[in-house]
């Protein structure tokens, strides 16, 4: 066996030699070079895993609501308080959005919402409930609306008063068979016939929680005042130039709205910046549970390792017995009888580190702000 004198007189031996002494400890005990390297392996992907799953998924949050509109504001009406004299309601109107408009800066696009009901027939005798909302053209902007066929109605078409609708991708599917069957097809809506010149969706399923619904039909706002006793509308949308502006102009329209009514009149004026602020929260919350999970995974996994080291040791107590009666110190026996387990836990490691800590990386560096800036 060879050895490298040193000053004192003791012989230590090579680190080539302690690699082979290695090397030969892993090929006569592979099943518990790869139990070591399995229980790294679990442990070191359960981290990566485990992160990689709650930044993935509050990114996915982050587009879902970008989807529906990062920029989007909505006001509505909700109640006016008690009054001897009957004031009537005092709801939003086309007023009001005008002045936001006029006297708050940043605001790209609005667009009132007036929902009316109405019966259309579907053959055979048979009815079914149609939900109809008058917009402005710009709704198509404000709410990131997908037009799937045809186009959305303009301008010309508001100023004309043009019988013109857009209807959404399942009412087409379910009146007609197919989107290309309902283009120019004629619904008619109290005894008035209105052309479907789109076919539209939204860009995100919301089930049913936001205004429009599987049964919805978009028309001019300027046609739908035909319907109406009063000039007032159900919503007001709005739609900022960038993002980060979305809470001071949340502020800045529900002060204008409020000092053109009645000061008992309440009105709710929103955005999506408290939906992101939960969707946040719980993503973190839940990131920490599996990170608890993946901990106590890693836990064992080390506790599997460290058995498994003791095995071997006791098994070459003998042996490093030897070694240290012949004057091997215990710089070289630490790595004679552990560097199987080194080099365990260095290619499982790789392995976690090549194929997690990429797109885990990724995930990390996206930032919320920007996320919602993204078109």
């Amino acid at each position: 066996m060879n050895a490298a004198p040193t000053s004192n007189g003791r012989a230590h031996l090579a680190l080539g030699e302690i690699f082979t002494f290695a090397y030969d400890t892993f090929m006569s005990n592979k099943v518990r070079f790869a139990l070591t390297a399995l229980g790294m392996v679990i442990g070191t992907a359960s981290l990566i895993l485990v992160t990689t799953i709650g930044l993935t998924g509050k990114q996915y949050i982050l587009n879902q609501i970008q989807a529906i509109g990062a920029n989007l504001i909505y006001a509505e009406y909700e109640s006016g308080g008690q009054r001897i004299t009957n004031t009537g309601n005092d709801s939003l109107t086309i007023d009001d959005m005008l002045a936001v408009q006029q006297q708050i800066s940043g605001i790209a696009a609005a667009s009132p919402v007036v929902p009316l009901s109405e019966r259309v027939p579907v053959g055979n005798g048979k009815e079914r409930d149609l939900q109809v909302l008058g917009v402005y053209p710009e709704y198509l902007q404000v709410r990131n609306l997908a037009v799937l066929s045809g186009r959305f109605f303009d301008k010309q078409d508001s100023q004309e008063h043009n019988k013109v609708g857009i209807v959404t991708q399942k009412l087409a599917e379910q009146l007609y068979g197919s989107q290309a069957a309902a283009l120019g097809k004629t619904v008619k809506l109290s005894g008035l016939p209105f052309t479907i010149v789109g076919i539209f969706r939204e860009r995100v399923d919301t089930f049913g929680q936001s205004e429009v619904s599987d049964n919805t039909m978009l028309i001019p706002y300027s046609v739908i005042r035909y319907f109406q006793d009063t000039p007032s509308v159900k919503q007001l949308y709005f739609s900022t130039t960038d993002a980060s502006m979305v809470v001071l102009a949340t502020a800045q329209i529900q002060r204008v709205i409020q000092s053109r009514h009645r000061p008992e009149s309440v009105y709710k004026v929103e955005n999506l910046t408290q939906l992101v602020a939960v969707a946040d929260k719980t993503a973190n919350a839940l990131t920490m549970v599996l990170l608890a999970v993946a901990l106590v995974v890693l836990l064992v996994s080390g506790i599997g390792i460290m058995n498994i080291m003791l095995a071997t040791v006791s098994a070459r107590i003998r042996e490093i017995g030897i070694r240290k009666a012949i004057g091997a110190t215990n710089r070289e026996r630490i790595p004679i009888s552990g560097l199987s387990a080194i080099i365990a836990i260095v290619v499982s490691s790789l392995v976690g580190i090549i194929f997690g800590t990429i797109p885990a990386s990724r995930a990390a560096q996206l930032d919320p702000v920007e996320s919602l800036r993204y078109e």
